[in-house]
Order: structure tokens, then C-alpha cells, then sequence
């Protein structure tokens, strides 16, 4: 299913946004994502990053930072934290990591974070 090695056992931090916060915060968001990844914003856990993908769908928008290794908890809290940070969200605001192999098993919305920041 992720064709890079260096994924398999990764996952990703999953920001969803109503198609109305569309026309206001999804570019903030993704420029936000990739001056992240670009300015290596994680410190010592910027090389478990990586990448990013944005989805532009009808009902809804999601970006999504990847990792390379699920079990990190340490490293992914860390990335999820300072990521959410960077973007700005009030810490009402949860947002939820999945591992890919639950990902691969499950649709979408019925997959369980296995952390949360």
C-alpha cells in the first residue's frame, strides 16, 4: 500500500477540515505543513517525518504529515505538539494519529487514533 519502504511502519498526524474552512484556513494549514517540513520544525524527530499529503474532497479537506515509525511514541507526540502548535489550534482542538497498518484494514473514519494531541 505505501510503496516507500521507509512508510510501512509509519502513520500520520490527520487534520480534517469542514468544506467550509476551506476558503479559510486549508491554504494557512498546507503552506503551514510544508514550511514544517521544509525548516525541519521537529527537531531532533524532523527525520522521522516523511512527508505530506493534502486531499481536497467534496464532503470535506484533509492534510496529513507522515512518519516513519508508529511506535515512536515519544518522537509522534513530539511531531503531533509542536505540529498542532504551528498551525495554530486552540488546545480544545484534538487532532489524531493512525498508524498505517490499522489504516490499511479499516476505512477512513472508522480508523482509532492511536495517539491524540
Amino acid at each position: 500500500m505505501w510503496e516507500d519502504n521507509r512508510n510501512k511502519r509509519g502513520g500520520r498526524w490527520l487534520i480534517t477540515l469542514a468544506k467550509q474552512q476551506r476558503h479559510t484556513e486549508l491554504d494557512r494549514f498546507w503552506l503551514e505543513t510544508l514550511l514544517c517540513l521544509i525548516g525541519e520544525t521537529f527537531g531532533p524527530y524532523s527525520e522521522d517525518v516523511c512527508g505530506a499529503v493534502i486531499n481536497i474532497r467534496a464532503k470535506g479537506d484533509k492534510i496529513a504529515v507522515w512518519t516513519r515509525e508508529a511506535e515512536n511514541r515519544d518522537g509522534v507526540t513530539h511531531i503531533g505538539r509542536v505540529y498542532k502548535e504551528r498551525l495554530g489550534l486552540s488546545h480544545k482542538v484534538v487532532i489524531g494519529y493512525q498508524a498505517h497498518a490499522d489504516t490499511a484494514t479499516k476505512s477512513g473514519s472508522l480508523t482509532k487514533n492511536k495517539f491524540v494531541v
